[in-house]
């Protein structure tokens, strides 16, 4: 049985997670967290929380999981967020057309930085067949399919939206009212953990490729020109890179510390390779094997619509590399185009050291000419006017008068015209008509728009790494072991209470001292059902850190057995130190510290 299927196995049958809605036969790409998976998967978020919120000193909000359309075109989601599709014309099933060549292809690791030409070349040449029916699909085309799942808001179809694809956007629309709760103040960081949705084409490797997830992501709001990352805190951090030169070489793994890697140009962003150098810390403490994890950097055909350069964290999985986490300096992008869609204010004021005097261009449109000119459109024309003038004041200057004297064409000549765009059309206006001039002004500051950089965590990946490194197997007392390998606060029971026999007083004891170690907050298990072996074997299994057992000497003696799970030691310890004693083991001593 290999790795994966021996975690598809306990996962379902200890209720860490498994298949949705089974009694009306399944749906594909939907997975309900049981009570092991569902604590687990709460405390890793907590450890997140507890690097990327309050270490960091960022806030966290939670918005909504449904948005307008608009807010989707403005990303650019409804147009560039596609995935490959190939139809088998057979049977009708639909598949993922660049994971099909990565299968199939021994020499093709990375098929979705190639365009779908290539990828239905490489069907045909290789003649791939339909995993369903078995018909080879080199006659297919392979299209481009949108993953956002779409839905009306209220009655009828006027109002479309869609099941949000990532939460960036719930933070990136807020930006006018959030800049406001930091105080105008670069840079900050906005952090939420929530919901996510993607209609995959072809869910599959269990919490790998779903169509509903969790994903824990933070927005980094930042000054390109004036704030800088504390690299100092990193600076000597290894980092296993995988990069993309090293990709096109069939290099491997090098390593590099955070310093190297921004030094040597290996790292383009210096912010993103302190997210890097940060997040080390948190893969380890989360239970990640190191020793299966790499940093790859995305290939230029690969990279999303928005980003500037990414890199991603990968586990080994199964013998396959797996992305757990993505690392995005998406730039101004999100935040100039949800301005451009939305008319509102997506920038922040940046003050001077010393007031500046600038030349400005203003506009003033005669609406008198403007309103029977154009009617409804005017105040949108004269927006426009406005706006194309801040950007682009050549365009109202007199091209006849700078080509003829040298001038610099700032007043414009009779007959010379300008041209604005409003909802797609296009509007000519005499540029006299617009009342476009030139000034001097003192300015105290000017505003800018941020640069963004991300780190977006996909949890259940995270969840399903931790679980597949954590298997173990040994042997203790002659019989095969299988546990899971969990840092204690991380584990779903941080301790399980028993009593040796469910009599004599014992089981009343035992129930006593379980409720006790919960008062303390701890999460614990009570369990008086078969031996005392078998009892030790199921919480191994779940990854429980620490067992209690209460016998007949903890009647004489007021002390109880404390097991260690790695190590399968005991000791004695008084019941009126427990408390404490569980505290130092679940903050990283072990009973031989004690």
């Amino acid at each position: 049985m290999t790795e994966l299927e021996a975690l598809a196995e306990l996962a379902k049958r200890r209720g860490f997670f498994f298949p949705s809605n089974e009694a009306y036969g399944g749906t594909a790409g939907f997975y309900t967290y049981g009570p092991e998976g569902a604590a687990l998967k709460q405390n890793l978020e907590d450890a997140w929380r507890d690097i990327f919120v309050r270490e960091e000193g960022h806030m966290e909000v939670s918005a909504p999981t449904i948005m307008p359309e608009d807010v989707f075109e403005a990303s650019g989601h409804l147009d560039g967020f596609d995935d490959m599709i190939i139809e088998c014309s057979e049977c009708g099933a639909t598949h993922r057309a660049d994971h099909l060549v990565e299968d199939a292809v021994e020499d093709v690791e990375d098929a979705e930085a190639l365009d779908t030409e290539r990828v239905a070349e490489l069907v045909a040449d290789h003649g791939i067949e339909c995993p369903s029916c078995g018909v080879a699909l080199a006659d297919e085309p392979v299209d481009e399919f949108n993953l956002m799942f779409g839905t009306n808001i209220g009655p009828g179809s006027s109002s479309p939206g869609y099941l949000r694809p990532e939460t960036a956007q719930g933070i990136f629309v807020e930006f006018p009212r959030l800049k406001e709760y930091a105080r105008n103040q670069l840079p900050f960081g906005v952090a939420q953990i929530g919901t996510a949705y993607r209609n995959e084409i072809s869910p599959r490797r269990a919490l790998v490729r779903v169509r509903e997830f969790t994903q824990a992501e933070l927005e980094h709001f930042i000054d390109p020109e004036n704030d800088d990352p504390p690299l100092e805190r990193v600076a000597d951090v290894e980092l296993p890179l995988y990069s993309a030169e090293q990709q096109q070489g069939d290099g491997g793994i090098q390593t590099y510390t955070v310093r190297e890697a921004v030094e040597e140009g290996v790292i383009g962003s210096e912010w993103v390779a302190y997210y890097l150098g940060r997040t080390m810390a948190f893969y380890e403490r989360i239970g990640v094997d190191m020793e299966r994890f790499r940093y790859r950097q995305h290939l230029a055909g690969e990279r999303a619509h928005y980003a500037a350069d990414c890199w991603d964290a990968e586990t080994e999985l199964g013998g396959n590399w797996v992305e757990v986490t993505g690392f995005a300096y998406r730039s101004d992008y999100d935040l100039k185009k949800h301005g451009e869609y939305s008319g509102e204010e997506f920038t922040l004021f940046r003050q001077y050291d010393e007031a500046k005097t600038v030349e400005r261009a203003t506009v003033d449109p005669d609406m008198s000419y403007l309103g029977p000119e154009f009617g409804g459109k005017a105040g949108d024309i004269a927006d426009a006017l406005a706006a194309l003038a801040g950007r682009d004041r050549s365009a109202f200057e007199s091209a006849a008068q700078r080509d003829a004297d040298g001038s610099s064409g700032d007043e414009p000549r009779d007959g010379d015209t300008v041209t604005v765009d409003v909802g797609g059309e296009s509007y000519t206006v005499p540029v006299e008509k617009t009342g476009f001039s030139v000034d001097e002004q003192t300015e105290a500051g000017e505003h800018i728009t941020p640069h963004v950089v991300e780190p977006s965590f996909g949890v259940g990946r995270l969840v399903y790494s931790v679980l597949i490194h954590s298997q173990g197997t040994d042997i203790v007392d002659d019989e095969e072991r299988t546990y899971l390998d969990l840092p204690a606060e991380l584990a779903p029971t941080s301790v399980a209470v028993f009593p040796l026999m469910t009599k004599d007083g014992l089981d009343d004891s035992a129930r006593d001292i379980a409720q006790e170690l919960r008062a303390a907050g701890f999460e614990v298990a009570y369990d008086d059902t078969g031996n005392i072996g078998r009892r030790y074997r199921r919480q191994d299994e779940v990854g429980t850190p620490y067992c209690v057992t209460v016998d007949y000497e903890t009647k004489e003696t007021d002390t109880v057995t404390v097991r260690e799970r790695d190590s399968t030691e005991q000791k004695r310890v008084a019941v009126e130190e427990l408390s404490d004693t569980i505290e130092r083991l679940v903050d990283g001593e072990t009973l031989a510290d004690l």
